[in-house]
């Protein structure tokens, strides 16, 4: 799917989760009502969502008019206004929550993935997200992710492959799976293997594995696999990475390191809505 189309189906999900059959509190407000709103920060962040706050109020009423302060990945602070809103009163309110939930969540996994990018900057590794993303949101957080400074991992089951221990049970072991795998496996179909030691990894680089996670590695195996590896394959470091210790597993010699925290643990930045 792709982000215009993922945007599309977002609003039309988040606006009739919240509106139903219709808005009863908005019935208060005369029809032609019109008005002005600013949307003010409360938390420094970097900003991530515009699109999916504008179809929000843009789906209900097109003539609503928003001027934008600042821009998409821009870092913003507290009091700052964001944006400017105006048009029918009834259709602000009625949108106000949807699009700021969806503004205040994006910002967040933006803001959270800008953290780990700054934490590693000068090294060569790459922060990388993974498959933990809030329902329905996977392809919106995967954006704000690139927006924060972040690379995506495969979106879904359907575009990558990543064996796993359960794979490698069932399928006969490290060798015999990725021979498998390479049977019908495409050039653009990314194909991974985790490894929990480094016997498994000498495996996986016997059998010609491009692509290793190293799953829950010390940071002295970790320098331990990347001396192995020699560059013969890409080595990809997940588990028990934090910001405290993101930086020390960069400096190891890895190639990247996913965080499933990015979109799963998210802090949404705060924002408000006000009339003017």
């Amino acid at each position: 799917m792709d982000i215009t189309s993922a945007i599309e189906l977002n609003i039309s999900a988040a606006l009739a989760e919240d509106i139903g059959t219709g808005d009863l509190t908005a019935q208060l407000i005369p029809v032609n009502q019109t008005a002005k709103a600013k949307v003010i920060s409360r938390d420094q962040a970097i900003l991530c969502g515009k699109a999916w706050f504008e179809g929000c109020f843009k789906r209900l009423d097109p003539n609503i008019f928003i001027r934008w302060r600042v821009e998409e990945g821009d870092r913003v602070s507290p009091s700052q206004t964001v944006c400017e809103i105006s048009g029918s009163a009834r259709v602000m309110l009625t949108a106000e929550r949807p699009a700021l939930n969806f503004l205040q969540t994006l910002s967040g996994t933006a803001t959270l993935t800008r953290s780990y990018v700054e934490a590693i900057k000068g090294t060569s590794a790459s922060i990388m997200d993974t498959r933990k993303t809030l329902p329905g949101l996977r392809i919106a957080q995967k954006y704000a992710v690139k927006i924060g400074g972040g690379e995506n991992q495969r979106v879904g089951l359907y575009d990558g492959i990543l064996i796993k221990e359960n794979h490698i049970a069932a399928a006969g072991g490290i060798t015999a799976v990725l021979n498998e795998a390479r049977k019908f496996t495409a050039p653009n179909i990314s194909l991974q293997i985790e490894v929990e030691n480094m016997d498994q990894l000498a495996e996986a680089i016997q059998a010609e594995a491009k692509l290793i996670l190293l799953d829950n590695f010390s940071l002295a195996k970790m320098r331990e696999a990347v001396e192995f590896t020699k560059k013969r394959a890409v080595l990809e470091a997940s588990g028990g990475i934090t910001l405290d210790n993101v930086r020390l597993v960069a400096e190891t010699g890895v190639d990247r390191i996913s965080i499933g925290s990015l979109t799963k643990d998210v802090k949404a930045m705060d924002l408000s809505m006000r009339f003017e």
